[in-house]
């Protein structure tokens, strides 16, 4: 037998638990269970029907592209975030990479930097610096003002690092909670950052789904010698397994450097995005009217729903983020943990199966978005309820598109999963008041 030994790098790692609720909920539809499907974020609409014939026409593109990737596709990136964030990028700022997950994980891997994560945020950014041997840190916060990244708290932490290099990772809008970083925090920040030499890593991955009344702004507005901008196809297009993600370095000496490091590390890796891939891109990123408008209308699709659901949460009595962008809402049962305590439920990860086992909703604990265990907190989406299937996403686009009042959109004949999950909801917290 041969000598099986692991690296130790992946002592206590476990899957990715966004993954692993979807692969958990799915096994459950397949025995005929119904759940409330709450735990994984994925935008279910169709192809945009431009960008589907544009893979179709390009499935005969089989040569391997530049690691960096196609110079096309490069250069309308370049002038697509250019248009969009109003700021100037060129070409040679643009990497391409097999999502952007990837490309985060690239930048982590090159720079030798203390991370500083905001609590709570994506569920990959920690175990990433993890698996790289990174040390990261994560800034607290409280749900009183919605989890707001806390320059004071995230100061405390810099001035106990003795590292030289810096890593800032932020990601507005922002999972879990759906909160959006303002243009005035935004500018404070980069302040911040540039007095005291910190990168950062802006993942603006749902910045074409702000849905509410702040606006998106790039920290690269204020901060661009030390921002690098992360974006992708997956959220706004709903394209998630076509796997293409963007980031957009420093116009600078350093954004060079790094970008000839991330071009080795692309070229050992992954060495190309698919080709076909790549060609289609082009379209999604031509700002195209019919493809400008699909997003419009997703993006207007997802506020509602988020909305709706987070309006009723808050009328049961869960204390909820204000949910102003991507479909995710961050619900907060502190004010009942002596209640929960008398069904052991002691931290977020006990709450979480606790509703997945009594009431059949997934959903994902605070836990592991980097909150305390004892935080009483769950990540909420909301973007699978009544599309489970295949025909379902078509059908609430269709209704919307309709001119349907936001009402009748969101009534029970339109929407019975939702309401059946906030109906579970209903019954849990009559169960925690009265026990």
């Amino acid at each position: 037998m041969n000598t099986l030994l692991f690296n130790s790098t992946f002592e206590g790692l476990a899957p990715s638990s966004t993954l692993f609720i979807n692969e958990t909920v799915n096994r459950l539809w397949r025995q005929g269970e119904q759940v409330f499907h709450m735990g994984f974020g994925e935008s279910r609409f169709d192809v945009q029907p431009r960008l589907k014939s544009a893979l179709a026409t390009h499935a005969d593109k089989k040569s391997y592209l530049p690691a960096r990737g196609l110079p096309e596709l490069v250069s309308t990136v370049a002038f697509y975030y250019s248009k969009k964030l109003g700021l100037d990028f060129k070409s040679s700022q643009v990497l391409i990479g097999p999502g952007s997950k990837s490309l985060i994980y690239g930048l982590q891997m090159i720079l030798d930097a203390d991370v500083f994560l905001p609590s709570p945020s994506w569920v990959s950014y920690g175990p990433q610096a993890e698996l790289l041997g990174n040390s990261y840190h994560y800034i607290r916060s409280s749900p009183d003002d919605n989890y707001r990244l806390d320059i004071e708290a995230l100061d405390e932490l810099v001035q106990t690092s003795d590292k030289p290099c810096k890593l800032l990772i932020i990601n507005s809008p922002n999972n879990p909670t759906g909160e959006v970083m303002s243009a005035e925090f935004l500018e404070e920040l980069a302040a911040y950052c540039r007095r005291n030499n910190i990168w950062v890593l802006s993942d603006e991955i749902y910045f074409e789904v702000c849905h509410g009344e702040i606006e998106h702004i790039s920290i690269a507005k204020y901060y661009p010698e030390g921002t690098f901008v992360l974006g992708g196809l997956s959220k706004h297009l709903s394209i998630g397994g076509w796997r293409l993600g963007v980031a957009i370095l420093p116009d600078s000496d350093q954004g060079k450097q790094i970008m000839q490091k991330m071009a080795v590390f692309a070229s050992e890796t992954w060495s190309g995005v698919s080709s076909p891939i790549q060609y289609a891109a082009i379209e999604a990123y031509s700002l195209h009217a019919d493809v400008e408008q699909y997003v419009s209308d997703c993006r207007a699709i997802h506020g509602i729903r988020t909305r709706y659901i987070r309006a009723a949460l808050d009328t049961l009595g869960i204390r909820c983020t204000s949910a102003q962008g991507g479909f995710y809402i961050a619900a907060n049962f502190d004010g009942y943990q002596t209640s929960l305590l008398r069904l052991n439920i002691k931290t977020s990860a006990d709450l979480a199966a606790y509703l997945l086992d009594k009431y059949r909703i997934a959903s994902l604990p605070g836990s592991d978005f980097g909150l305390p265990e004892n935080t009483q907190t769950l990540r909420l989406s909301t973007s699978y309820l009544d599309m489970e299937t295949e025909f379902d996403p078509q059908r609430i686009f269709t209704l919307y598109k309709s001119g349907i009042d936001v009402k009748s959109l969101m009534s029970i004949d339109n929407h019975p999963a939702t309401h059946a999950a906030l109906n579970a909801f209903a019954q849990f917290m009559d169960t925690i008041r009265k026990t």
